[in-house]
């Protein structure tokens, strides 16, 4: 096997930088200049001497520590290493964002290290204190953002790449041949970043789902839901849990409540609104002034703190609405059913009630738990 021949370098090539991250990247193991050279992929006897006489210019500075005769370890506090999050603000711009910081940070392209979009870094950090606007080089990634994207697949011969057009992602993504699964050329395919090599300029990843033909409603539809990594369906077992939830309206539970099944209330929502979780209620007093409620779904009183059900919506946080569908943060049994202020039905809400006068100066106001019956449901254009 021939030997891999390595890069000459030229007298005088500063290896500061690359020694500190060397040696960050393994903070508690000491290094000689021969590791250190070895990692550089440098072996010539002038870049060998230049390894060692930065390596004691970086000792005297303070900034690296000679644990043993000969080897080196980082200093274990520095105040040039902070840890936090990458904000690419385009395929070629990036800034080191961390709370420690007073400004944001800025990355060269060539300095991100296969650091992508929100990714938790370790970054070292250049021009702190020379009044020279600061930039950084990442040195570690801690903890990956996101590892699935989603793009176009071009199959070559003996491999493929996908492109993503995520406007924040700036590599494609190489898959091998083994891993192109039942992709087709210009297929919109789901990718899974397994391992980025620290020599390959592009990440290694496998398809993991066919998302279907470029332009087609189906295939974008997906493509939103997995590039966004908005679940479609919930886990069998918090179905499971929300089918044995008890929604019915139970005389016990009214007794907790204020009684509005009889105040006028009604609901007004788009044509094509997918759920009605808010409503309003109209009585005129005998005082000549107005009752006037604002009612919104009680979800609450069916979610029991750290059940599956609960930490289910926990992590959805909230319903998405796209163009056709809808992803919603609880399963159907709730969202469309018990949490849906649907005409004809008695419903557990929570209400703001308002007593206004005619000239719609509020006189009184009340907040608490409630149950209402809707009336009627409005279109925007019935309303108005």
């Amino acid at each position: 096997m021939s030997k891999r021949l390595r890069k000459p370098v030229k007298k005088g090539k500063d290896f500061s930088e690359k020694i500190i991250k060397i040696l960050s990247q393994s903070a508690n193991k000491a290094f000689n200049y021969k590791q250190i050279g070895a990692k550089l992929e440098v072996d010539d006897t002038e870049s060998r001497n230049q390894i060692i006489k930065d390596l004691k210019i970086l000792a005297s500075q303070n900034k690296i520590i000679e644990s043993e005769p000969g080897k080196y370890l980082i200093k274990a506090v520095s105040k040039d290493y902070y840890e936090g999050k990458i904000d690419m603000t385009g395929r070629k711009t990036a800034y080191f964002v961390c709370p420690d910081l007073d400004d944001d940070v800025f990355i060269p392209t060539n300095n991100l290290n296969h650091a992508l979009d929100k990714d938790i870094v370790k970054v070292y950090v250049y021009n702190k204190r020379s009044g020279k606007r600061p930039e950084g080089e990442v040195i570690e990634v801690l903890e990956r953002h996101k590892t699935d994207f989603v793009g176009v697949i071009d199959i070559q011969a003996n491999f493929a790449f996908v492109s993503t057009a995520n406007p924040k992602m700036y590599t494609d993504i190489f898959i091998p041949k083994d891993k192109i699964g039942e992709a087709e050329q210009g297929d919109v395919v789901l990718v899974h970043i397994e391992d980025w090599p620290a020599r390959a300029d592009s990440p290694f990843g496998s398809v993991i789902k066919v998302l279907g033909k470029p332009g087609e409603h189906d295939t974008e539809i997906h493509a939103i839901l997995a590039e966004y990594g908005l679940p479609s369906e919930f886990p069998i077992e918090v179905e499971t849990f929300a089918q044995k939830i008890d929604t019915s309206i139970t005389a016990t539970e009214i007794a907790n409540r204020r009684d509005m099944r009889n105040t006028l209330t009604f609901t007004i929502d788009p044509k094509d609104a997918k759920d009605f979780d808010d409503a309003l209620s109209f009585k005129k007093l005998e005082n000549g002034n107005y009752e006037i409620g604002i009612h919104i779904a009680d979800v609450s009183y069916y979610l029991e703190e750290g059940t599956i059900l609960d930490d289910e919506a926990y992590q959805r946080a909230t319903s998405v609405y796209l163009v056709d569908r809808v992803v919603p943060m609880l399963p159907e049994v709730l969202s469309n059913f018990a949490c849906s202020l649907r005409p004809n039905e008695e419903k557990y809400t929570f209400s703001a009630i308002f007593e206004i006068t005619e000239t719609s100066q509020v006189v009184n106001q009340w907040f608490g738990r409630t149950v209402i019956y809707s009336d009627q449901r409005f279109a925007y254009e019935e309303a108005q």
